[in-house]
């Protein structure tokens, strides 16, 4: 299954697009980072029964396992792309936020779009470790 991570801003070189890398290429799975601008710009063209997860304030707050779960079922289930959506300053409106398969924060406090994508990036790479049958040491 592809992780494909769609997010708006450049990220262009900074600390975050160094974290970000760092963990992208720790990262088995295939993946795919596609950036739009602030406003704007098209959605890549989803794979057929691809699945949509959103980042946003309003979401679900899940464990590392859980979320590992989460993509397992799906990669399972025989989803070919896990789209991860991550907004600009002003989050997302009401209708994308209904398309979404899935919302999820990380936490109550707002985050800065570039520092949720190394966020993500990380969380990604956890999962797959975790999926992999890497002992991970929060779990229990």
């Amino acid at each position: 299954m592809l992780l494909h991570i769609i997010a708006r801003g450049k990220i262009g070189r900074s600390a975050e697009a160094e974290l970000v890398e760092r963990y992208m290429k720790r990262l088995t799975m295939p993946h795919r980072i596609t950036e739009l601008p602030d406003r704007g710009g098209k959605l890549p063209p989803a794979q057929p029964g691809a699945v949509t997860v959103m980042l946003d304030e309003k979401g679900s707050q899940l464990g590392s396992v859980e979320f590992a779960r989460r993509l397992e079922g799906w990669r399972d289930a025989g989803a070919r792309e896990c789209r991860f959506l991550i907004g600009a300053a002003d989050g997302f409106e009401d209708a994308d936020r209904a398309n979404a398969d899935l919302l999820i924060a990380f936490g109550a406090m707002t985050w800065p779009h570039m520092m949720a994508r190394a966020m993500l990036a990380e969380q990604l790479w956890r999962a797959s470790s975790i999926l992999s049958g890497h002992p991970y040491h929060r779990e229990g």
